[in-house]
């Protein structure tokens, strides 16, 4: 027989107790350990910007080919006996740089420009390790996000490529009248060291928050202000490849005076060279002249730019873009103050760490343009 139930119950009332509502389906997915990833990812990208200080160093210096092999293994170990640096220093003697620019170079001097390489090559191999030890650690401990194993291997792959080029980029200047490395090989080598700094550099901030967060905060995107951010990024990529073909042929020393090149708007000499296609890689000129032209493109594309986000309805979005154009501000300052002074090596180094620290923010404010943080509406009043 049913029990009596009382005139005043509510329908459909039930004493089994109530089960509280459960994330999606996005939420419920293994989260691995994404802040130990980003952790790991941030060490990496400390030493990648490192490895692009030392190396921009390297450059400057000539001390680039002061190495004439390559060993990835043998070579992490430096001399350690008179010997084998009278060794080395043979080995050096025997290439175009030091007969026809370092003839008369000591055994002393050898050793200085000796360590910038050593120390170069070095930043690489730790880079090397660090990866594996991370990703193959995660790995076995069943820590890695869900999806992410095949692009944070990609990210060694392109490490490794990073090294051969580095190794094809040198071999350049061992032999024929070569003084310096080629410099269009000096651009693929730096621009390839660009490309994985801003890949780690994006997948740090993705991993700033959980999958779910990301999906949400895609929907609030401003499709218009990251499409003109990824314009930023591409025309910054551009610039830094204008630059390492500046450095590789001292075209930012020849000619230092400014906004004018050697009293005219363009120099009469950027054609010389034939055919004409040789000019834009090996004129000073020239490549000085496209490589100024392209920062005033893209310092006006990026006030532009960042006129757009003035607009924007997220507050966090805003600020990101407003570094950018503080540090693209700084970044151009920096560079005709670098020119004027031909380029020595510590205006050289900080024109070069700030092209890094452009390239970040911008990424950074591409980032916030797709996925804008939330905010409440108080925040949105203020």
């Amino acid at each position: 027989m049913s029990q009596k139930r009382s005139i005043f119950e509510e329908v459909g009332e039930t004493t089994t107790p109530r089960v509280a509502p459960k994330g999606g389906m996005i939420d419920r997915q293994p989260k691995g350990a994404r802040k130990w990833v980003r952790a790991w990812l941030i060490v990496l990208f400390a030493l990648v910007m490192c490895m692009i200080a030392v190396g921009g160093a390297t450059r400057l210096t000539d001390s680039g080919l002061s190495i004439t092999e390559w060993k990835p293994l043998a070579g992490a170990v430096p001399p350690m006996s008179q010997p084998e640096w009278q060794q080395e220093f043979d080995n050096y003697k025997q290439i175009p740089q030091f007969e026809l620019i370092n003839p008369d170079m000591t055994l002393s001097e050898f050793k200085g420009i000796f360590w910038w390489e050593w120390s170069h090559r070095q930043l690489g191999r730790l880079i090397g390790l660090v990866w594996a030890l991370g990703f193959f650690g995660f790995l076995l401990a069943r820590r890695m996000p869900s999806g992410w194993a095949p692009r944070l291997l990609g990210l060694g792959a392109l490490g490794g490529l990073q090294g051969a080029i580095g190794w094809w980029m040198v071999s350049s200047g061992l032999g024929g009248q070569m003084i310096a490395v080629a410099s269009y090989r000096l651009a693929i080598h730096l621009g390839l060291a660009f490309i994985i700094l801003g890949l780690i550099a994006w997948y740090a901030l993705q991993l700033s928050r959980s999958e779910g967060e990301l999906l949400q905060a895609r929907r609030l995107g401003e499709r218009k202000l990251f499409g003109m951010a990824t314009g930023m990024m591409h025309l910054g990529f551009v610039q830094i490849l204008l630059g390492a073909l500046t450095a590789g042929i001292d075209a930012g020393r020849g000619y230092i005076d400014w906004p004018l090149m050697n009293g005219a708007f363009f120099p009469a000499d950027a054609l010389n060279l034939q055919p004409l296609w040789r000019n834009f890689f090996e004129n000073p000129a020239l490549v000085q002249f496209d490589h100024r032209m392209v920062a005033y493109l893209l310092f006006i594309f990026g006030m532009v730019t960042l006129l757009k986000a003035r607009r924007s309805a997220h507050r966090k979005t805003k600020a990101a873009f407003q570094l950018m154009g503080a540090v693209l501000l700084l970044q151009v300052v920096l560079g005709i103050v670098t020119v004027m002074h031909a380029a020595p090596l510590h205006l050289g180094l900080a024109h070069q760490i700030g092209a890094v620290l452009l390239w970040v923010v911008i990424i950074r404010a591409r980032f916030y343009a797709r996925y804008p943080l939330a905010q409440s509406v108080r925040e949105g009043i203020k």
